[in-house]
């Protein structure tokens, strides 16, 4: 599902920002009364006009700054003042900037490679894989929360359609050819070939079994009526496949049979073709191309990343299990080897900064259409309500200010005309 802010039925208001609304709107009040007052009185004494201008100033302040505090969030007085309920009429040209900020100053590779260089990913994960108890488990839950919303909120549709086009894109990069030869090659070389030879000879003798019934049909088809009328097809049926039994047999228990050896034979030739020859590559990058394009390769890789998907899913909402059985033993020794050998650290960072510059290349106009996507697609009142209770607090220390700052101003200038 796209990630989107749901209107709730309500959102609570922080205790803080109700005690700071009330303060903020008392002093105006306060001052309300007291510029009455003072007018009234002002022809009394003159010190009651000072408090006069004070009180004046200070309404005009805080008004002033509680018109532009709302003005933020909504219409003051519900009324449609232009240039009004800023942060929901633009909340598309926030998400558009935002986009464009991370794309401008934090998807640049050269940005990325610079950050990432200061920063040591191998020492950090060593230390907390070696003893993840000693770490805050705050962090944990928070950061499992953290991941599971990611997982759960994002597009899946199009996340997955990221991930397996980058699949497919690493697999088209990499030319199998030389690879398959070289394996192959090398496992020769160690003699690690002889189970596969011995399993398709154990493999043929089973379908010699099951199929003996179609060699017979078969002779007793092509046999002439004199073979057929005296039985004689049937006999050259089962020596057929007893021929064919006892040399599956001597295969399998010779390791230096002759067709054993032209196997190998074989092999070590498809093994060099492979490598050198260039029809043998192109074939093999031809048939790599149109595996790609099988719709059935397509919905095994998209079953591949569903699985990943779910399985960091269950390690994110449980860590600690993931960490307490045989899994964890592995993370923990893996720590420990962090820790001792810088120089597979210092292999582990460059692979990190690697990582961070290609995806910051390959995929930064993504992750910035998916930013300006995604806060497009929240609510306009709900993420209004969750920006002004986080920073409302803040704000409305503004309207404080102001009240006092322009009752000040308001001093100075009613004392500087009494002095004139």
């Amino acid at each position: 599902m796209p990630l989107a802010l749901r209107r709730p039925s309500r959102i609570p208001v922080p205790a803080g920002l109700v005690r700071m609304r009330l303060i903020a709107t008392g002093m105006l009040v306060a001052m309300a009364v007291a510029f009455l007052v003072a007018r009234g009185l002002e022809a009394n004494h003159p010190g009651w006009g000072f408090v006069r201008a004070f009180a004046e100033a200070a309404m005009v302040g805080g008004l002033a700054d509680w018109f532009a505090v709302t003005a933020l969030f909504r219409h003051p007085l519900a009324l449609p003042i232009p240039h009004t309920a800023i942060i929901p009429r633009n909340k598309d040209r926030i998400g558009d900037q935002l986009a464009v900020f991370l794309r401008d100053y934090f998807l640049i590779p050269v940005v990325v490679a610079r950050r990432m260089r200061r920063m040591d990913v191998a020492s950090v994960a060593g230390r907390w894989l070696a003893n993840p108890s000693a770490g805050s488990k705050r962090v944990t839950r928070g950061a499992s929360r953290l991941a599971v919303e990611v997982l759960q909120a994002l597009d899946q549709e199009r996340l997955g359609g990221m991930v397996r086009g980058a699949m497919v894109q690493q697999v088209r990069r990499i030319e199998l050819s030389p690879l398959i030869g070289r394996a192959l090659e090398a496992a020769m070389a160690e003699n690690r070939h002889q189970p596969i030879l011995d399993g398709i000879v154990r493999w043929a003798g089973r379908v010699l079994d099951s199929n003996q019934q179609l060699i017979r049909n078969m002779v007793h088809e092509r046999a002439g009526s004199i073979l057929r009328w005296t039985g004689l097809d049937e006999t050259i049926a089962t020596k057929i496949i007893d021929g064919l039994d006892k040399m599956l047999v001597d295969m399998a228990e010779q390791p230096d049979h002759p067709l054993r050896t032209k196997a190998e034979e074989g092999l070590a030739t498809l093994a060099r073709d492979l490598q050198h020859k260039p029809e043998m590559r192109e074939r093999v990058e031809s048939l790599k191309l149109a595996l790609l394009e099988n719709p059935a390769m397509q919905s095994w890789i998209n079953g591949l990343w569903e699985q990943a998907r779910h399985a960091m899913l269950r390690a994110a909402r449980d860590p600690e299990r993931l960490l307490a059985g045989g899994m964890g033993e592995m993370l923990r020794q893996l720590g420990h080897t962090l820790e001792r050998d810088a120089r597979l650290r210092n292999t582990l960072n460059r692979y990190v900064r690697r990582v961070a510059v290609g995806t910051a290349a390959d995929y930064g106009d993504v992750i910035v259409g998916l930013v300006s996507e995604t806060v497009r697609g929240w609510d306009a009142q709900t993420i209004t309500q969750r920006l002004e209770h986080a920073v409302g607090k803040d704000l409305q220390f503004i309207r404080i200010n102001g009240t006092l700052v322009g009752g000040m101003v308001g001093l100075a200038i009613h004392a500087v005309d009494v002095a004139l």
